[in-house]
């Protein structure tokens, strides 16, 4: 894309935005911003009404919500380019790019895959949703290149131009309902990355009935734990790749079934590569997951403490619940709802030691609960319940933050909300304030 001398309006100013206002102004191009918060005003070449100019090609960053956005429906009923930074990043990048959606497990995968492809030697990027933009590592990329990118549903959600190479699903479930309006849309959004290319190589997950579901191709690998007559599977206590051993499951670090899943991705992923597979096998023994995904964080009083903070979602706090088993398990659900019917975890009969409910979604969760027999306690704030939770705790239980929830009730993102949960467990803070 030839971008010089070309008006461009980034419509978004977070960390992809800028990143991309770097990129289109590397390659010569007029660029104007803006963005629906004030406190973008300040910044250089924003634009106050964009509606009012004409842009030979707009790029909006991922945090913008599309669904009923006026200034996106009024640039392409005029007929202006619209992209997404995913696509700007996409454009510019040479080599080979590797794709990874799903709706759990992304940034595990990702990070994964990344560490496999680095200690086989190849020149390797990790960006996208795992928080280094696509268009902040273009411009290094070079034929030799592999681009490992997280892909989520908001940079899908304006994307046309992105086509990896090899595109993997992890799992489809219910999951931003209040951004995109219904479970059919959020679908439609995440099959995108599936270009329908006879070069592209599609992984999926055969245990998922959405994903398994999905158009493929000829060239499409499934992975499972359970056995398959071809593709990546469990056998024997062993990861196959068709007929050849890669992984014994006692050398895997990552705790639950959700994070076999994820191994069993990465692994498809590199063989789909052609990495070697002691390669494979060293890079998974060593791993260590990103934090805050179904994290064991060590004993208080004999009771086992679990940060599963990126459980914003509820098919990835009943896959924690699964891996932990019931049994003894005191779980902490609550915070911002996306949208959400909870009575998916209640109808599953689950026999808990303990349910806790917090935070702005806590009346909703007590009130569903105590619909299916439970009894639950409610507490205004995930600290508050924290303390309570710290206080009480016993030998023998299994105590789980996996809210089912978005954090943005009380904390600015997941990852501060398991780091508080963390800091309140094991330490001794009367009071926190947090943005």
């Amino acid at each position: 894309m030839n971008l010089r001398g070309k008006n461009v309006l980034v419509y978004g100013m977070g960390i992809s935005g800028q990143s991309a206002c770097r990129l289109l102004h590397d390659n010569g191009a007029c660029v104007s911003t803006y963005d629906d918060e004030n406190r973008f005003v300040s910044y250089f070449a924003h634009e106050a009404n964009p509606m009012m100019k004409k842009y030979d090609l707009v790029v909006v960053s991922p945090g913008i919500k599309v669904l009923g956005n006026q200034l996106i429906s009024h640039f392409m009923i005029t007929g202006t380019k619209v992209i997404s930074e995913l696509d700007l990043g996409y454009i510019f990048c040479k080599g080979s790019v590797v794709g990874i959606t799903g709706t759990n497990g992304k940034t595990t995968v990702t990070s994964l895959v990344g560490e496999i492809f680095k200690n086989a030697g190849r020149k390797t990027f990790v960006c996208g949703n795992i928080g280094l933009p696509i268009t902040s590592v273009a411009k290094d990329t070079d034929e030799h290149s592999v681009v490992v990118c997280e892909v989520s549903n908001f940079q899908l959600e304006l994307s046309n131009l992105f086509k990896a190479d090899v595109a993997c699903i992890l799992n489809i479930a219910p999951d931003h309902i209040d951004r995109h309006g219904s479970f059919e849309e959020y679908i439609r959004v995440k099959r995108k990355i599936l270009t329908g290319a006879r070069n592209q190589k599609v992984i999926l997950n055969f245990d998922d009935e959405m994903v398994n579901k999905l158009q493929i191709n000829k060239k499409t690998t499934f992975f499972s734990k359970k056995l398959l007559n071809k593709g990546i599977f469990v056998k024997n206590n062993y990861i196959y790749q068709n007929k050849n051993k890669i992984v014994p499951l006692s050398e895997i670090p990552l705790f639950g079934e959700k994070n076999l899943e994820n191994v069993l991705a990465a692994v498809s992923v590199a063989v789909a590569f052609k990495i070697r597979p002691n390669i494979i096998r060293q890079t998974v023994a060593s791993f260590k997951a990103p934090p805050h995904r179904l994290s064991y964080l060590g004993q208080i009083n004999g009771a086992d403490i679990f940060d599963d903070s990126k459980a914003t979602n509820i098919s990835s706090t009943l896959s924690a619940i699964g891996s932990l088993g019931e049994r003894g398990l005191v779980l902490m659900l609550g915070g911002l709802n996306k949208d959400f019917e909870f009575d998916e975890i209640f109808k599953q009969g689950y026999d808990f030691e303990k349910l806790i409910c917090f935070g702005q979604a806590g009346q909703e969760i007590f009130d569903c609960a105590t619909k299916f027999g439970y009894q639950p306690m409610l507490f205004p704030t995930m600290k508050s319940a924290c303390h309570y939770v710290r206080a009480t705790a016993k030998a023998g239980e299994k105590i789980l933050l996996s809210p089912a929830c978005a954090s943005f009730d009380e904390f600015a993102s997941y990852s501060v909300r398991g780091e508080v949960f963390k800091e309140i467990m094991f330490g001794e803070i009367e009071q926190i304030e947090m943005s």
